[in-house]
């Protein structure tokens, strides 16, 4: 049976940075779920089209990372009919063996409600909009206002709005360092392992 970690949160909260130390730790194969709206808004044309067509390899396409393509794939995550297309795919992901980790907005709310592990990974605006700002070389108070833009968008779109699962565990990293962070969302899994 394989194990499911879901983590969840908004941009720049260190969610990413997690899943992907997490994912090293356990040897879990790693899914970043923005990577798969990113995929869609960088293909251009019809966004459902493009959602039903994207195939792995999609995910390795450069530009993927940009704030440009952020805030494509925050416009075509709110279309019902893209989400819809793309949750078969991640649930086939979150299904191998021996596990999965996988994070985004929604994976412990509607991909992956039946996780294991469930990571809610929050920090303050302005680390967040200082994380981000420094990663793609960026002035702070227009990626601060991005984030609270996007942040409006993903809480408050009718399919799947970024929102903690009932059972999720806050983790906040404003004040945490990275190895901080990891130490403590691995202190979480394995106590869901030890259960």
């Amino acid at each position: 049976m394989p194990f499911t970690i879901a983590i969840d949160g908004p941009a720049a909260s260190g969610k990413g940075t997690i899943a992907r130390a997490l994912a090293a730790h356990y040897g879990f194969a790693h899914l970043d779920t923005g990577l798969l709206y990113r995929a869609v808004g960088a293909r251009g044309g019809d966004p459902v089209a493009a959602a039903r067509a994207l195939e792995p390899a999609d995910l390795a396409r450069p530009g993927l990372r940009t704030a440009e393509a952020g805030i494509a794939a925050s416009i075509v995550a709110a279309i019902p009919e893209v989400r819809a297309a793309l949750v078969d795919f991640q649930r086939r992901f979150a299904a191998q063996e021996p596990g999965a980790i996988l994070d985004g907005r929604d994976i412990g709310t509607a991909i992956c409600p039946h996780a294991e592990v469930k990571l809610y990974v929050i920090a303050d605006d302005r680390t967040r909009a200082q994380r981000r700002a420094a990663e793609l070389d960026a002035d702070e108070d227009e990626t601060l206002a991005q984030l609270r833009d996007r942040d409006a968008r993903d809480s408050t779109r009718a399919t799947t709005p970024l929102r903690p699962a009932p059972d999720a565990v806050f983790l906040d990293t404003t004040t945490l360092t990275i190895d901080e962070a990891i130490a403590r969302a691995v202190a979480e899994v394995e106590a869901r392992m030890d259960d």
